[in-house]
């Protein structure tokens, strides 16, 4: 196939869809094809999560994996962090290749990083405070955890010294209402929002001063915005599809990759920006009695409430239309669950049946949450 332009890029060459890389690596196990230098040249070996699909093994050359460090850098730059600043690092690193870039391009850039992986909450929390971080990674479910078990356990945030948090993995770093629980919980620190993938990289990050929305690397990646069903580009401010093809990691090279998420594009002066961040997966809409319904969305009606410690709901079919349900853990008040019911009938026009449960009762989760359980009945 011969490319002369962008355009003819665009019109010729056909998008790669995550089906084909599981396809490939089931063929030619376990690594696939999609490589472009000989073995010897891979040095540094990621996964992804598999919650959608078989999880993916992929090598990076060392070539590749500076560039991946060098889109972090950069999004430490939008977010204000600066050398010298002392940052926390929530997670338990294992193979995943969001937390290793972080902490890698932490060290890069000249911050004092401090790796939190096996320790409990407790001795993160105690850690936090002693060695006055002032840049705490992690998702956002594990940040509000971390407050919840602090306030349990009389630990006063008030004296933390973190004032950037920077959230990953999930899309509660871009929702207004989970923002505004985290910035109050930690004695009103920066909230901001990146996004990024295994298959792809480090692919957006918010600015300072601008929470509500991602800034795409733009120099570093080929974005597209489509229509999910169409494949047409989709109007600004829509909603479609994020298609990517990375500029800089030719080890693993990917063309127009389909993401499966959800965004609304925006053009600003500084490029192309992402209006609420992710705003949910193709995959994971449900209509339920009329009403599409995204886990993004739920969420942050559920943040709104702010007696709300943790929650998880639970999807059925009944006579062949999708229910949904929840349950929530408070933090002692009364009435949280008909707090709860109201706030979703009138965000939604919903009844969406709420039952409260023991502090405790509920999993607690480090890395990408799983709130969503599938029941039959």
């Amino acid at each position: 196939m011969e490319i002369l332009s962008l355009q003819d890029f665009l019109e010729k060459m056909p998008f790669t869809k995550k089906a084909d890389l599981v396809a490939d690596q089931t063929t030619h196990g376990p690594y696939g094809e999609n490589r472009t230098e000989p073995d010897a040249s891979y040095i540094r070996f990621c996964q992804t999560s598999g919650t959608t699909a078989r999880p993916l093994s992929i090598w990076d050359t060392a070539q590749d994996w500076e560039w991946l460090l060098e889109n972090w850098i950069e999004g430490y730059r939008l977010a204000g962090v600066t050398p010298g600043m002392v940052a926390f690092y929530a997670f338990s690193f294992g193979p995943f290749l969001g937390f290793w870039t972080a902490f890698e391009a932490g060290l890069r850039m000249g911050l004092r990083c401090i790796p939190g992986g096996g320790l409990g909450t407790a001795a993160r929390l105690h850690a936090l405070l002693e060695h006055r971080v002032e840049v705490l990674c992690c998702t956002p479910t594990y940040a509000l955890h971390l407050a919840a078990f602090a306030r349990r356990e009389g630990i006063d945030l008030d004296r933390s010294s973190v004032r950037k948090i920077l959230v990953a993995g999930e899309p509660g770093g871009s929702l207004p209402a989970v923002r505004r629980q985290l910035e109050a919980a930690w004695n009103g620190a920066e909230v901001l929002d990146h996004y990024g993938m295994t298959e792809v990289g480090p692919v957006a990050f918010a600015a300072a001063g601008e929470p509500g929305a991602l800034r795409v690397l733009e120099e570093r990646y080929l974005a597209e915005v489509i229509h999910p069903e169409s494949n047409n580009p989709a109007l600004e401010g829509a909603l479609g599809e994020l298609v990517l093809t990375p500029l800089g990691r030719s080890g693993w090279p990917l063309f127009r990759y389909r993401t499966g998420d959800l965004v609304s594009p925006r053009r600003t002066r500084e490029g192309l920006v992402l209006e609420g961040g992710i705003l949910g997966r193709i995959d994971d809409m449900v209509i339920v009695r009329g009403v599409n319904l995204y886990p993004s969305a739920l969420e942050d009606v559920v943040r709104t409430v702010l007696e709300v410690e943790e929650y998880r709901v639970s999807l059925s079919t009944k006579a062949g239309l999708a229910e949904v349900s929840l349950e929530v853990e408070s933090n002692g008040a009364i009435g949280v669950g008909a707090k709860l019911e109201a706030a979703f009938e009138r965000a939604f026009s919903l009844r969406i049946p709420v039952r409260e449960v023991g502090l405790g009762t509920l999993p607690r989760f480090e890395l990408k949450a799983q709130r969503w359980v599938r029941v039959h009945g």
